[in-house]
């Protein structure tokens, strides 16, 4: 019967641990002394040997033929606790055990001595999914515990034991695997399975294991299928997107070259890229690229190693303010990728916002916008236009300051006093009449019908754009549909022609004519997206009162 290689590789021997010398050790001095605890908790995150290193402690408390600490592996003892034969070793998972009548029929169990070994072993999985009263049952057994009885306790979330619990344990803290501690282990595996595992591919896989062994021998697993075992097919099977094409996707962000860095995440999706690895990769890259800015010393030892030198030098000119406010949106994304119905647009969004820091509203994208102006200023760049361009609209002219000439006859403390003839000034402006800002009914209601037209054919992150009322509006005159985009940005996606091309469809459906498309920056004017408040009074009429 095949099994799975984890489980055919699990240790048998505290010498088969990997990476903890410290529990091990410790453990195997206690069995040779005879010190051993009748309760020890064992904490570490997910593949560090937990439940591996509680089997192996209950085979050597039970052993006929212990030699330096080391189960022998060969007597009856031994073999009934690897086969699951011997009732007397007990694995629970306080998962599916977690109530009070579960823990009350252990502890009235466990009062009798063990029928074929000489210690009575509970091993209680993810111990920290017991119940209050469940943890209140079990705390009186641990307290006085017979001398035939051992408990072994494993948790991932130490927070969750309560105290009592936690006190009257032998704690040992496991250590997340290191990497060349995996990468040794995952040879050994491979040679002995006759599997071709390259050295690239080897390195890939120790990264995301993320210190567990277990994980580890998992996704070799998983890439057995391949006759030979390289750092390509591993990406292609575990759905990465590669160190090349993230670094890709950063140098079209950092040009704020937005057109690319969609098109980049479109090909990467519909390339079986999974869109969590993708975000992931790329504030790996950031990190990286973060701390060579932050920390040039001492930063080689810090590296994820993912990337190399070449590929975060090339990004040297990033400011450390960008990059933070980068890395801390990408954090974001992932986070909200678990909650994401469409996870694809949460990618797309996040580009679309690293693109343009001034979408972000937030004090970290403001710095991240004086930054870029800084950088414009020292390359000769006029920051008046580099404005006036990012948000598309214009800067009035500054009003013309006329001042009074003094008459050359009045004495010097009277020189400030304007002369009674009268003064040559700017017009001032006439007050503009209350414009009423609504849309007509009609036009708003000829925009809506064809923005439900064309929403099944768009893609989902451009629709959006154009169905937000605050930056786009839109008029129907003839055989025309005006669009006015308050951002410049957005009219450069939206001047596409394949959705222009869209857009002039469902607009020549909703009008029965042909109808071309026409965009323009900034808002509508005034005399086309309102009406006057007499005109509204007169389109809506009183009954049989007319207005003249």
């Amino acid at each position: 019967m095949y099994q799975a290689l984890y489980r055919k590789w699990r240790p048998r021997t505290f010498e088969d641990v990997i990476g903890q010398p410290h529990i091990t050790e410790t453990l195997k001095r206690q069995l040779e002394s005879g010190r051993v605890s009748h309760a020890y908790l064992f904490i570490g995150t997910r593949g560090t040997g937990k439940t591996s290193c509680a089997k192996i402690l209950a085979k050597a408390v039970n052993c006929e033929d212990l030699r330096d600490g080391e189960p022998c592996n060969v007597c009856k003892a031994c073999v009934g606790i690897d086969d699951g034969s011997i009732l007397d070793v007990e694995e629970l998972d306080a998962a599916s055990n977690n109530g009070v009548d579960h823990v009350r029929a252990l502890r009235e169990e466990a009062i009798f001595t063990p029928a074929a070994v000489k210690k009575r072993v509970y091993i209680i999985d993810e111990v920290h999914g017991l119940s209050t009263a469940a943890f209140n049952a079990l705390l009186k057994i641990l307290e006085e515990p017979p001398s035939h009885l051992l408990f072994i306790l494993a948790t991932t979330e130490a927070h969750k034991v309560p105290a009592t619990i936690a006190s009257r344990c032998q704690r040992f803290q496991f250590r997340r695997v290191g990497m060349e501690d995996i990468r040794s282990r995952l040879w050994t595996v491979a040679e002995a399975e006759e599997l071709d595992l390259k050295e690239d591919a080897a390195e890939l896989l120790a990264r995301l294991a993320d210190g567990s062994m277990r994980d580890a021998l998992a996704l070799l697993e998983q890439c057995a299928a391949g006759e030979t075992i390289d750092a390509p097919l591993v990406r292609r099977f575990i759905g990465l997107a590669g160190s090349a094409e993230v670094a890709k996707l950063l140098a079209a962000i950092d040009v704020r070259d937005v057109e690319t860095s969609l098109a980049l995440v479109n090909e990467l999706y519909y390339g079986g890229r999974d869109m969590g690895a993708l975000l992931s990769e790329l504030s790996t890259l950031l990190r990286d690229i973060m701390l060579t800015r932050i920390a040039p010393k001492g930063s080689e030892t810090l590296l994820s190693g993912n990337f190399d030198a070449a590929a975060i030098d090339r990004f040297s000119a990033m400011a450390p303010e960008t990059l933070l406010l980068a890395l801390t949106q990408v954090t974001d994304a992932i986070a909200d990728l678990g909650r994401s119905a469409n996870r694809k647009l949460t990618v797309e969004l996040v580009v679309i916002r690293l693109c343009d820091a001034g979408l972000s509203g937030d004090v970290g994208a403001l710095l991240a916008r004086i930054v870029q102006l800084e950088q414009s200023v020292a390359a000769g760049v006029p920051i008046q236009a580099a404005t006036a361009v990012a948000s598309g609209t214009s800067r009035a002219p500054s009003p013309t300051k006329v001042e009074a000439v003094p008459m050359a006859d009045a004495p010097p403390w009277e020189a400030t006093v304007p002369s009674e003839r009268p003064v040559t000034q700017a017009a001032a402006p006439a007050p503009a009449s209350d414009p009423v800002p609504q849309e007509s009914e009609r036009e708003n209601g000829v925009w809506q019908q064809i923005l439900d037209r064309v929403q099944a054919e768009l893609d989902v992150s451009i629709y959006t754009l154009i169905s937000d009322g605050k930056e786009v509006s839109a008029s129907l005159d003839s055989g025309e549909l005006n669009i006015y985009i308050e951002n410049e940005f957005f009219r450069g996606i939206v001047e596409k022609k394949e959705v222009i091309d869209k857009l002039e469809a469902a607009a020549s459906a909703v009008a029965d004519r042909s109808v071309r498309v026409k965009c323009h920056s900034g808002s509508m004017p005034i005399e086309k997206s309102a009406v006057s408040k007499l005109d509204a009074l007169t389109q809506k009429g009183f009954g049989n009162i007319t207005i003249k």
